[in-house]
């Protein structure tokens, strides 16, 4: 019994040491100024459990000096309040007393060790399982992410500072833009953050903060500011914030977004309420440092063919050795001969241009890609259906015929791959209904006629 005694202590005490040691990744944070315990010194734990800094105390007390209670820590009590008990603990409690945020250790090993990074070739390989096609745009992500972790690992002692190498990407809707950033950084484990740019407004309009992407990012690193600061950021649908024409009204989520993000994209330290949107939330406030994180800019950009025809138009000229004016009319690829004066046209601010260097575009996809990817991906659409159906020991194979007629009805809606997935959920309906229904179905083969409404899939029974 005593054995079991003293076992049963060292478990306790092992249980109490890990216990603290995870009390000790966390921080206090002021009950008034929300301040962690780093910045604004000890603690002065009041009853209730509530935590006030020395200097919010000192304030507390002068102002109880100069006219008494009332105003103290915030709360405004009316003169009958005064005479009623009042204890620590009626104090509303609307501001967490521990800071999720975890301390920065000293001798801490680096977040990120440059030789985990793959090189661009092996990072190109391994986007090749997951993304069809855009050959061009798999290089040049691959090389930019690559040289920006080289950036961070590297020594300034010789005098030479690497620049940022923030991207932007072009590409029709539904052609793979954010599918590839989100490949991306869960190939390179890293914390991304996606933003949407529509929802961004200038600072005191109702909206999301420019700061909000950098919240995004801390919570999807799980509040460590470290990790968080050598993370991605995606801004989608920036081709929103272009300057708005012929307008009288103040161009609040437009042309002035994109003067809010230049401090971003350079690199500076801004203050990031954590665990909320905005600034004005009860909740602490962490600072990070955008030096490091990688920003890739993403858009559809509809109508820039026309600025790039009318840019390539304007260089014809009459004689025998002239462009024809319909030369670019029906090019699918003109979207690759964009420059910065097109952005520029298009209502996007030269210094914002000039803060993302790696621009490249994407391709829009055709009947044989959209064929690829329905069943060349790692993750394809058909090899999902295909483990749903496995799970109910049946065996769904698609014709040849059959995966052509989807694309093809994929390319009328024009929304690219984002097409596929509903036409499949909409005949895919009655079979993943019905099939549950009997056991004795081995095979469901997909034909042309049946994705055409000509006719049925060819079901086989079991042996």
């Amino acid at each position: 019994m005593a054995e079991d005694k003293d076992e049963l202590k060292e478990v306790k005490s092992g249980d109490n040491a890990d216990h603290q040691n995870k009390e000790d990744d966390y921080e206090k944070v002021c009950y008034v100024c929300r301040r962690p315990e780093s910045k604004a010194g000890k603690m002065i734990t009041m009853p209730g459990n509530i935590c006030i800094c020395s200097s919010c105390m000192q304030k507390a007390f002068d102002q109880v000096e100069k006219g008494g209670f009332p105003g103290m820590m915030g709360f405004n009590l009316s003169p009958g309040m005064m005479n009623m008990p009042f204890q620590m603990e009626d104090m509303p409690n609307t501001i967490p007393q521990r800071q999720k945020v975890k301390k920065k250790k000293e001798h801490a090993d680096p977040v990120l060790d440059i030789r985990s990074i793959p090189a661009p070739h092996k990072i190109n390989a391994q986007l090749n399982e997951y993304v069809v096609g855009q050959e061009h745009a798999k290089k040049a992500i691959s090389v930019a992410v690559y040289n920006h972790y080289k950036r961070i690992a590297a020594d300034e002692k010789d005098g030479v500072e690497i620049e940022k190498s923030n991207m932007l990407m072009i590409g029709p809707t539904g052609c793979g833009k954010t599918y590839l950033v989100r490949t991306l950084a869960k190939l390179l484990n890293v914390p991304l953050a996606i933003a949407d740019a529509t929802s961004l407004t200038e600072a005191g309009y109702i909206g999301d903060d420019i700061e909000s992407v950098v919240s995004k990012l801390l919570a999807a690193a799980d509040n460590d500011v470290e990790k968080a600061e050598h993370g991605i950021i995606f801004i989608d649908e920036i081709d929103k914030l272009a300057r708005k024409k012929n307008t009288t009204s103040r161009d609040v989520s437009g042309e002035a977004v994109q003067q809010g993000l230049l401090k971003l994209l350079e690199g500076a330290e801004v203050e990031v309420p954590v665990g909320a949107n905005s600034k004005n939330a009860m909740v602490p406030l962490e600072t990070v440092n955008t030096k490091n994180i990688l920003f890739i800019c993403g858009g559809a950009f509809p109508d820039l063919e026309e600025i790039i025809r009318e840019r390539l138009n304007r260089t014809s000229s009459m004689g025998f050795q002239a462009d024809l004016r319909d030369k670019y009319d029906h090019d699918r690829d003109i979207l690759q001969k964009v420059e910065i004066e097109d952005l520029r046209k298009f209502g996007m601010i030269p210094e914002f241009l000039g803060r993302l260097p790696i621009v490249f575009t994407m391709d829009a996809l055709d009947e044989d890609r959209l064929v690829q990817v329905l069943k060349e991906p790692r993750n394809a659409i058909l090899k999902q259906y295909q483990k749903l159906l496995a799970m109910d020991e049946v065996d769904l194979q698609f014709e040849e015929e059959a995966l052509h007629a989807i694309a093809r009805k994929a390319l009328k809606k024009d929304t690219g791959a984002r097409a596929l997935r509903a036409i499949i959920e909409d005949f895919m309906l009655d079979i993943m209904y019905e099939i549950p229904k009997d056991d004795s179905i081995g095979r469901v083969i997909i034909t042309k006629d049946y994705i055409e409404n000509t006719g049925g899939p060819i079901i086989e029974l079991r042996s």
